[in-house]
């Protein structure tokens, strides 16, 4: 009876909790971001301007900054990624797969936990990297979701809890009369489409039930945070960016999907890409019993900083959020994680996961596809930036991620004016600079030791997390 007693109670602090981030965080998804018509706006590697005067200069101006030429000799393609008008900018954006705080999906074991609000921001914004992974994986970078521009009417109030629904009822009506509530609540009608639009449909939609809040789904919170157990970590813990990458890494090398089994992940060791050891894991065997070639995301740890970001990297963080295999950046500001996808100017464009939304079963035949796409960007200071994140990029090929530890690098020694870099890609294994070896072929324990002494100093390091 103590036992039950205790887990109600947990129960109901949970459904509090909830209630209290959503009050809490509603304000902010609500506030409306304001760009420039003067500045390109980047967006995991697309430029978009909305204004037809002055865009190329701009445009120009900032990749002769940055030492990218756009006569096609370096980063060619980054030049030839330009539209041309506001509503491509949003569907772009919407077509991203955002993932946020959720509330009344299955227990979490171990815990009376149903929630993750409060505590697994930071989770939510590696899994919206991983998800952008998977969509160039299986979709491109030119795909879009043909739903997105009817999100228009969908604004935030479409997501609340049932909970705080009740407790904002008032003040929302007061702030929103002119709303028709029957709008909020329809869904887009459905479209005829060909046999390529189905096949990227049944792939949006097979993405999203990766990351599902219930224990089967292969990246879904309650699996992230069982492959978190390995390194010390809790349900209602707070994880770290560096956390998190070895954790989406253990998660993706579980993955028992067969259509999973094309990709891997590699997590760079203390600020350096080892070359061989990225290239092994994309000619392992698959799981087929095929010898082929993964494509691969690598995800790179890194401090912009000690206490505060140094304004200095600003610029490469631009670089890499210019690059068309970008997968984002998942960082935050201090006691916030948020996952970045782009910037104009010095603001830095980002998806928020401090929005508790209801669960959605992904299991049943065409789920509602809405809560996981955002209608609306949000930008903050590069200033305001916390210099703990991990940067993501994803190649396709071994000749890909060739191509792009050569970009990587000139970016890197242009953008810094310090005698080290930010990072370092480095020919060879790691084990022949007398590094623990590889752990791609562990049995016995998913994280190996030298791994998790990395993780512990990772977790005291880095930001705590709200």
């Amino acid at each position: 009876m103590e036992a039950t007693g205790t887990d109600e109670v947990e129960k109901i602090k949970s459904k509090f909790m909830s209630a209290w981030h959503n009050m809490k965080y509603s304000w902010v998804l609500k506030t409306k971001t304001y760009f420039s018509r003067n500045s390109p706006v980047f967006l995991l590697g697309k430029c978009y301007h909305f204004k037809t005067e002055g865009e190329y200069r701009a445009l120009h101006s900032f990749l002769s900054r940055n030492k990218l030429s756009t006569d096609g000799s370096n980063f060619d393609k980054i030049s030839t990624e330009i539209s041309g008008n506001v509503e491509e900018f949003r569907k772009d954006f919407i077509s991203r797969i955002w993932l946020t705080y959720r509330e009344e999906f299955p227990q979490i074991q171990g815990s009376a936990l149903t929630t993750d609000c409060g505590w697994g921001c930071t989770l939510r914004t590696g899994q919206m990297l991983l998800a952008q992974g998977l969509m160039l994986h299986f979709l491109g970078r030119a795909w879009v979701w043909p739903e997105a521009l009817a999100m228009d009417s969908c604004d935030s109030e479409s997501w609340p809890s049932s909970t705080v629904r009740k407790l904002t009822a008032s003040l929302e009506a007061s702030l929103t009369a002119d709303r028709d509530p029957r709008l909020l609540a329809r869904r887009p009608a459905r479209r005829d489409c060909d046999g390529a639009e189905r096949r990227n449909e049944l792939y949006h939609r097979k993405i999203i039930s990766w990351f599902g809040d219930s224990p089967l789904a292969a990246f879904g919170l309650h699996q992230l945070i069982e492959h978190g157990k390995k390194s010390g970590k809790m349900a209602g813990d707070w994880y770290g960016p560096a956390v998190v990458a070895h954790i989406l890494r253990k998660a993706v090398e579980e993955a028992r999907d067969p259509e999973l089994q094309g990709v891997t992940v590699y997590v760079a060791q203390d600020c350096t890409v080892y070359s061989s050891d990225v290239i092994d894991r994309q000619c392992s065997l698959v799981d087929s019993g095929r010898a082929g070639t993964k494509a691969v995301i690598v995800l790179v740890p890194v401090r912009l900083g000690g206490e505060r970001t140094n304004t200095d990297y600003l610029e490469f963080v631009k670089g890499i959020l210019s690059l068309e295999y970008c997968v984002g950046i998942i960082g935050g500001r201090p006691k916030q994680s948020y996952y970045f996808a782009g910037f104009q100017d010095d603001s830095l464009i980002y998806m928020d996961p401090h929005y508790c939304q209801s669960f959605v079963d992904v299991s049943i035949k065409d789920f509602p596809l809405e809560s996981f796409h955002c209608p609306s960007p949000k930008k903050m200071s590069f200033k305001k930036m916390d210099p703990s994140c991990t940067i993501g990029f994803y190649c396709r090929t071994v000749q890909d991620f060739e191509k792009a530890s050569e970009e990587i690098t000139k970016m890197l020694k242009s953008s810094s004016k310090e005698k080290y870099p930010l990072f370092t890609f480095v020919k060879g294994h790691s084990r022949d600079y007398d590094f623990a070896s590889s752990p791609l072929h562990e049995e016995n324990d998913l994280f190996s030791e030298d791994e998790k002494k990395r993780l512990k100093r990772f977790s005291t390091e880095e930001f705590v997390l709200l």
